[in-house]
């Protein structure tokens, strides 16, 4: 039977939730306004229909299954604080609590995992739905549950799920959120009960967006078809160690690395007998090339393209499919705080999306014991039990992303039903996927693997039966008939205990309980910053971390014919990087380089991030110490708000000095004068120098790039080449690029700002001339013509987008952040896109900027990625820690809390963070009881 519901007497809102009751009934209002004249589906609405999924949140509801009363505490922003006797209790409440708020994006989450949109949207997922049944994400978790998984963390994970379902009992679609109202108007889809299979599928999708250097691989191999081995490697430096410091300074390598060097002991890997992993440097970006390997740097080419578009069209989970994945996490010791304990920052870089891909909320045992285990707030995944980032009673985390290479492409020479394998035809495993399509016809896809479970991907696309048509290979490669398919290898694809790690984080004493649970996170491997109330700091580096024969680096799509490219095992939890109390004081990540290269024996990635932003925090955190300041928690904040462009110090003396013949321009170049290089929202300057680096990019690297990297509508006449290379009769062919806007290159990020400070010194080089082709206006022999070009190009664009008076230009004019649901908001009919979204706010910070609001310079400057959350923990008085979400607590549409914490995110305000039960009370403006 549904749950029972009593009206609160008792309890009296404060003055917070009052005025956002009052702004609710508005909205309510002016939506029925809106709709009530038939505007697509508004003449089948009204008030009631858009209430009728919004939570209760005062009162009390009798659920089945709990074993005693549980005390759901909002505050004027709508964060729960859940209070219980159990930890059963506790997270079947938590269920309960995201499913009334989250439910919809919890759906779409587990039909996502699972390869099942289709379901719910139609034809238009069935190739999504494809390539993630190919995936196999929710096989994976299943196996995981049955296999990997401990017998509490399947106790939990099964309360979880009955509190989802006690809220779905009894309710329509309607009654759950406004998008399955719309949803009923095209299809007669109903939302099923949740299972805890669903919450561990949610990990992989996580790991995907996550997932390294993937797209790297793919965009150096597709380089090939029009650029030379020292071309490419030109756009992938090396990473500059003695400028941007690597995260391990002090640790636990250091010994390991020493132990290689005498030669004493073997330091295997997991799993494999008698190897000692992979030698050579870390991070040694320049290589575009395996030496000794089949398949050189041109491996794939452009019919990866395929590949590509596949890889794009997947919905992003958490990032911007696996491009600009980012963060900051860093953590000063109480030596150099105001406290005399640490402080710990966050702020991880994803996708925008709306509702916020995390959800805020405490999880509190009313007496911590072995029956109830959990004290914890923080971060949370709709869909999942548990604190993903937060702290306990004595221990805070951060996170940032690796970047870890945990994935490997492999070219497989197809033969028949089979491929070939060191010279002898294996057969493929294979199963039937059947995927059923809300208003059409179900499609039945065959999937098939390579005997170590590596999914073929080129059957998902017509063009990628041909991939490596044209690859270069030496003369030991088997004849590539039509071509090679491209297969898999992915860490996540194996089952792991991840979900066992969550609990073990939150429930964590010290840095001995932490660093035990970091050991269970195998995947995404992530950079963990911790604190703690006895003064400790410290970093670890966890995760299923593949080792590779000597000479193969992962950094190009590998020959799965040569049994030699294979992993030789995984890197020993022991043996990975760590970091406890540093002399220094502090621990800084934002997905520079773990270890320096010559410090470590192990190849960890080819692709760090390039350390511009880690860089910068140390130097404030630097200045604030030598200075002989001491830190507090708003300068933690001030310092997460930092707007300063490392790459505007590089260029801006050079362009200063470029003689301008047009006064305009000369006006425009004016506005570097003087300029701090912060990019200020209300900066004419910021916008002036970013409309310059887009131009310069363009001119130098875009233009020159192949038609599957160039952003969409940028038409080029270029050389014609086939399948042997350039043609040399001088025909040229009308190509336009094929990306997304924010997925094209050159983006813009430390890469380039690496690139481009690699080859000022090189005044004359090739880079610097325009290509044959582009016309007069754009003729460039050197640097400096090049520069002065792009200071054209970039006033006569901001001219047309601005207006031609430089005092109203602005930064924030040009760099607006929309928040768009994630799924109607985005395909669906112009009203529900108006009635869904919200925006746009005029944004600071720009791209590998502390202040991260990521925008890609070949397709334009709207934000694509943002700081989804900031927080800042204070180690002494937990309940002075302050943070923010990137949108609200609520997934409803027209909730006060939709997007109640997005202006003052965008300010680069904070909000407090209750923790001990005399805060939280204190906070407190709505009660429910949930009883037995």
């Amino acid at each position: 039977m549904p749950p029972k519901t009593t009206a609160s007497t008792g309890d009296k809102p404060g003055k917070s939730g009052r005025k956002k009751g009052r702004k609710a009934r508005l909205i309510v209002l002016v939506l029925v306004l809106a709709i009530i004249g038939g505007i697509a589906y508004g003449a089948y609405w009204s008030i009631s229909t858009v209430r009728a999924s919004f939570p209760q949140t005062k009162g009390s509801i009798t659920l089945d299954g709990l074993s005693g009363p549980v005390d759901v505490k909002r505050d004027g922003y709508g964060i729960p604080q859940i209070y219980a006797s159990s930890d059963e209790d506790l997270f079947m409440a938590q269920g309960f609590v995201q499913a009334q708020d989250r439910f919809y994006e919890m759906d779409v989450r587990r039909h996502m995992t699972s390869g099942r949109l289709s379901e719910m949207f139609g034809k238009g997922q069935v190739k999504n739905d494809e390539f993630l049944r190919t995936l196999g994400w929710d096989r994976v978790a299943e196996k995981e549950y049955d296999t990997k998984l401990s017998a509490a963390t399947k106790k939990y994970l099964q309360a979880y799920a009955k509190g989802v379902n006690a809220y779905l009992q009894g309710k329509d679609g309607k009654d759950i959120s406004l998008e399955y109202a719309a949803l009923g108007f095209t299809n007669d889809y109903k939302p099923e009960k949740w299972t805890p299979v669903d919450s561990v599928s949610w990990l992989k999708a996580m790991a995907w967006d996550l997932r390294g250097n993937m797209q790297d691989e793919i965009d150096r191999a597709l380089m090939t078809s029009r650029l030379g081995p020292q071309q490419i490697a030109d756009l992938y430096p090396d990473y500059p160690y003695s400028r941007n410091k690597a995260i391990v300074q002090e640790g636990q390598y250091n010994e390991l690395t020493k132990t290689f060097q005498q030669g004493t002991g073997t330091t295997g890997t997991s799993g494999t007998s008698g190897t000692t992993g992979t030698s050579g440097t870390t991070g040694t970006s320049g290589t575009t090339g395996t030496s000794g390997s089949s398949s050189s740097g041109s491996a794939v080419t452009s019919q990866l393209g395929g590949l590509y578009n596949v890889l794009d069209d997947v919905p992003a989970a958490v990032g911007v499919n696996g491009q600009g994945i980012g963060s900051n996490s860093w953590v000063v010791g109480g030596k150099y705080t105001i406290s005399g304990k640490p402080l710990l920052a966050n702020d991880p870089h994803l996708s925008a999306s709306l509702p916020s891909v995390w959800y805020q909320m405490g999880l509190h045992c009313r007496t911590v014991s072995s029956k109830c285990q959990y004290d914890v707030t923080g971060y949370t995944f709709a869909g999942m039990p548990g604190v993903i980032i937060g702290h306990n009673a004595d221990v805070a985390w951060g996170m940032t992303n690796s970047g870890v290479d945990v994935t490997d492409l492999y070219l497989e020479k197809l033969s028949g039903e089979g491929y070939l394998y060191d010279g002898k035809v294996r057969p493929f495993t294979s199963r039937e996927e059947t995927i059923k399509v809300a208003g059409g016809d179900s499609k039945k896809i065959v999937v098939r693997q390579t005997n170590d479970g590596m999914p073929l991907l080129s059957d998902r696309d017509d063009e990628l039966v041909q991939v490596g048509r044209k690859a270069e290979v030496n003369t030991a490669a088997p004849d590539r008939g039509d071509g090679y398919g491209i297969a898999l290898k992915w860490t996540a694809l194996q089952p792991g205990t991840s979900m066992d790690a969550v609990f073990a984080m939150d429930r964590a004493a010290n840095w001995s309980d932490f660093r035990s649970a970091a050991g269970l996170f195998d995947v995404p491997s992530q950079n963990l910053v911790y604190a703690d109330t006895k003064n400790n700091i410290g970093y670890t580096l966890p995760g299923k971390i593949p080792t590779r024969a000597k000479g193969d680096d992962g950094a190009i799509p590998a020959p799965g014919w040569n049994s030699k490219y294979q992993w030789t095992g995984y890197i020993k939890q022991d043996e990975l990087p760590y970091e406890y109390n540093p002399s220094r004081g502090y621990i800084v990540t934002a997905n520079q380089a773990v270890v320096d290269k010559d410090k470590y024996p192990y190849t960890l990635t080819t692709d760090w991030g390039y350390g511009t932003r880690s860089q910068r925090i140390t130097d404030l955190i630097e200045s604030k110490i030598k200075g002989g300041g001491k830190i507090s928690t708003d300068d933690m904040r001030q310092m997460q708000l930092d707007n300063s462009s490392e790459i505007a110090k590089l260029l801006v003396p050079k362009l200063l000095k470029i003689n301008l013949d047009d006064k305009d321009v000369r006006d425009a170049q004016k506005l570097l004068e003087g300029w701090d290089y912060t990019q200020d929202a209300d900066s004419a300057a910021a916008a002036y120098f970013n409309a310059v680096w887009r131009n310069i990019l363009k001119l130098a690297f875009g233009n020159k790039m192949p038609k599957e990297l160039r952003v969409k509508g940028q038409c080029l006449w270029v050389d014609k080449i086939d399948s042997t290379g350039p043609v040399d009769d001088d025909t040229k062919v009308r190509e336009c690029g094929e990306r997304d806007t924010d997925q094209a290159q050159p983006d813009g990020g430390d890469r380039w700002f690496e690139v481009v400070r690699t080859l000022m010194d090189k005044p004359n080089s090739d880079w610097w001339k325009t290509p044959a082709g582009v016309g007069d206006r754009n003729k460039a022999d050197n640097r400096d013509e090049l520069f002065k070009r792009a200071m054209v190009d970039a006033r006569w664009e901001l001219t047309a987008k601005l207006g031609k008076d430089i005092d109203t230009w602005s930064w924030g004019r040009l760099h607006r952040l929309f928040l768009k649901n994630q799924t109607l908001g985005t395909d669906g009919p112009g009203i529900l896109q108006y009635i869904l979204n919200r925006g746009p706010w005029k944004l600071s910070g720009g791209e590998a900027t502390v202040n991260a609001t990521g925008w890609n310079a070949a397709g334009g400057y709207g934000v694509v990625w943002v700081p989804s959350m900031r927080m800042v923990v204070n180690l002494d008085d937990l309940d002075k820690s302050k943070w923010i979400n990137l949108s609200g607590a609520s997934g409803h549409a027209f909730s006060a809390h939709y997007t109640d914490q997005t202006g003052k995110w965008a300010k680069g305000d904070l909000l407090p963070w209750s923790f001990s039960g005399k805060a939280v009370d204190g906070s407190t403006s709505d009660t429910l009881v949930l009883k037995p």
